[in-house]
């Protein structure tokens, strides 16, 4: 895909659903449930950004992706859980390196809903997305050094622990170390087919990983 496109695809987020989660555009409305969890010190921990203060701080920031979801600036889903309708986290590509056919996924979930196989339920479906609608190549995921829970969770994702790079980022004024996973397309596919997993056009869910 090249840039023009990648713009067009998510300008109009698709909406996506799994087992227990809609992975659906971020609005305004998310700013309490957002707000809950992004106040947490545990959930900033080992993310670049700090706790959000206040929900208007929240809100200002919902307000802002607006405008980023408008231009195809944006590639992130909230997550919704189906059971309660709250939104509880997000998960999505950070970035794309369109000339190599790659991009890089996150996610931030409420520490509510950690350990139970969430995150890896989101984030098969953003892969899934990745390799099956934009025809990408390689997908990697990156955690600071120190952050287990998330080396879990992309090791659940079938993904290759590639490395770390030393102090590479400077982060919050620390300057931390970078651990670096991944996984490619054929590795991807090879695993579903291994499983057994049927492909659905929106719904995707690797519980079993």
């Amino acid at each position: 895909m090249n840039k023009r496109q990648i713009t067009a695809v998510f300008s109009h987020i698709p909406t996506i659903e799994t087992d227990r989660l809609i992975l659906r555009r971020l609005v305004p409305g998310d700013a309490e449930d957002m707000y809950d969890y992004s106040r947490l010190p545990e959930v900033t921990e080992y993310l670049l950004w700090s706790p959000h203060y206040d929900s208007l701080y929240t809100r200002q920031y919902l307000n802002l992706v607006q405008t980023q979801y408008r231009d195809g600036q944006f590639y992130d889903w909230g997550l919704e859980w189906k059971e309660n309708g709250r939104m509880i986290g997000t998960c999505g590509f950070t970035s794309f390196d369109l000339p190599n056919n790659a991009g890089e996924i996150g996610y931030v979930l409420h520490p509510a809903y950690w350990a139970k196989g969430i995150a890896v339920e989101a984030a098969l479906a953003v892969l899934e997305y990745g390799f099956r609608e934009l025809k990408l190549h390689r997908i990697e995921a990156k955690f600071i050094y120190g952050n287990d829970r998330s080396l879990r969770v992309m090791q659940k994702l079938g993904m290759t622990f590639e490395g770390y790079q030393r102090d590479s980022m400077l982060i919050k004024e620390r300057y931390r170390t970078i651990g670096v996973c991944a996984i490619l397309s054929d590795e991807f596919f090879t695993l579903r087919e291994a499983h057994g997993i049927p492909f659905g056009k929106k719904k995707s869910f690797f519980g079993i990983f």
